[in-house]
């Protein structure tokens, strides 16, 4: 995504297709967005950083987006994105939050994009899935646990 230095004006490309729109932060998780002289408010319900998914309300409608930036499309085409994924030994916190629930237990056998738990950070639920197959080990939480970014949440076999 390119930025103008002048405006709120942002270019980018979805599915190959280049667009140009207005984009302004109302509030954190909210924004105010202008494209083709229509307007749109979106909300981000819930973010995933570590597989870059997102759940965005765009007015009364609710979308899950995966965004790919340069890397990974370069990846992609050069045929390595089946070569990318490594063994995952636990999760941890991907910013400060608080825990609203856990969604495993000791012992339960999880695949890859399984809901492991709910972090809420800054007024937003992030769904936080599992990265690759693996057994719960042990969790190191429990739901209303306040987490500091990095701290082991879940650890695997």
């Amino acid at each position: 995504m390119y930025q103008s230095d002048i405006n709120n004006t942002y270019q980018t490309t979805i599915n190959s297709t280049e667009f140009e729109w207005d984009l302004l932060e109302i509030k954190e998780g909210k924004f105010h967005i202008l494209k083709d002289n229509q307007s749109f408010e979106a909300t981000v319900l819930a973010a995933d950083y570590a597989t870059k998914t997102f759940t965005i309300k765009i007015n009364r409608n609710s979308y899950e987006v995966k965004l790919k930036d340069k890397f990974d499309l370069l990846v992609e085409q050069l045929g390595f994105s089946n070569m990318v994924s490594q063994k995952v030994n636990n999760i941890k916190a991907p910013m400060p939050g608080l825990v609203l629930d856990v969604m495993v237990e000791v012992g339960d056998t999880i695949a890859k994009g399984d809901s492991v738990l709910i972090l809420e950070a800054m007024k937003m639920e992030n769904v936080i899935k599992a990265e690759g197959d693996a057994v719960v080990k042990s969790i190191e939480i429990e739901k209303g646990t306040a987490v500091e970014k990095n701290q082991v949440l879940v650890e695997f076999e």
